[in-house]
């Protein structure tokens, strides 16, 4: 990063300080372009800037574009001055902020700020994941959880529409996560949690032979083959010496209160973005706001994702 790449350390300065546009499309192209711009399309350093309209023209594949060109900002008609501030709120507030804030404190409509955050979460996912623990000794801890509304409070009409019962798991989603203690925590939303469903996914992310703490599920059963795996029974105990899963159910409560608390509900569909958007904010935890700030502005590139995608419009018309 450019050590003159000027960030402010407040939410009061980050507004004053991009109200203006050309501040904003600097901001934005030196934290996507560290080493100098390139162009998009063809990857060339072969090009000219238009000062007037703040726009490169490539030499080598004659393109023209832009710091939103393939990026998560990419055809928005929303200015920069808008898309940063929406970005620090979402990168910093702790418990999630929903479309509606976002739609009052911008002056944009709530649909408008729902699209926005959507695609701002997609900035906050991390494909570069190392794998948690390893001979060091630091032991990685997993659980399940169940997200979703309970049975009784959810209308008739919704129930016989999805299917829910009176089981208490039923309607609800269910989610894995891996913690480093100390560190990193990753989630996936999955089917079910049976071994064959998590296992594949413990297994890609964890080292082998590194210290695993879960509870009782039958499902870790086959762990110790590939880890140092140890167990607690919450029935009898939740702590046993080192072995436990606190860590874990820790995370649970917080993306719990961002859920229940900020979001209220969240489509299965969906689910997904939720938790890497909690997970951004959770590993990232140690850093200051504008370090957060910097992280997410550096990950827009190469990344996308449309509005008919995101209601299912997309889904239906290749039905």
């Amino acid at each position: 990063m450019k050590p003159d790449v000027h960030v402010p350390e407040t939410l009061l300065e980050v507004v004053r300080y991009f109200s203006d546009e050309r501040r904003a499309f600097e901001c934005v192209r030196d934290h996507r372009w560290p080493n100098g711009v390139k162009c998009p399309h063809c990857g060339s350093d072969r090009i000219k800037f238009m000062e007037s309209r703040l726009k490169w023209n490539c030499n080598a594949c004659r393109q023209q574009f832009t710091c939103k060109t393939k990026s998560i900002f990419e055809d928005s008609p929303l200015s920069l001055t808008k898309w940063i501030p929406a970005l620090w709120l979402i990168v910093n507030a702790k418990n999630g902020i929903s479309s509606y804030e976002v739609h009052r404190a911008l002056g944009v409509t709530q649909k408008t700020a729902w699209f926005m955050l959507h695609r701002l979460r997609l900035a906050m996912q991390n494909g570069t994941l190392e794998k948690f623990g390893g001979k060091d000794g630091t032991p990685v801890e997993a659980d399940e959880t169940y997200i979703g509304g309970k049975a009784r409070n959810i209308h008739k009409s919704v129930k016989e529409r999805k299917g829910i019962n009176s089981n208490p798991m039923s309607g609800k989603s269910a989610v894995l996560g891996l913690l480093e203690r100390g560190g990193r925590v990753v989630t996936f939303h999955i089917q079910d949690t049976k071994a064959r469903t998590m296992m594949p996914l413990v297994k890609s992310t964890v080292k082998t032979d590194s210290w695993f703490f879960t509870d009782a599920n039958s499902a870790y059963v086959m762990a110790g083959d590939h880890f140092r795996h140890d167990f607690v029974d919450h029935a009898v105990q939740y702590v046993d010496g080192v072995v436990h899963t606190n860590g874990m159910e820790n995370y649970w409560s917080l993306l719990k209160r961002t859920i229940k608390g900020t979001y209220v509900s969240v489509e299965p569909f969906h689910l997904h973005r939720y938790l890497d958007e909690q997970a951004f904010r959770f590993n990232e935890r140690k850093g200051t706001d504008k370090e957060r700030f910097r992280i997410a502005l550096t990950q827009v590139s190469n990344k996308r994702i449309m509005y008919k995608h995101l209601t299912g419009k997309e889904l239906a018309a290749g039905a």
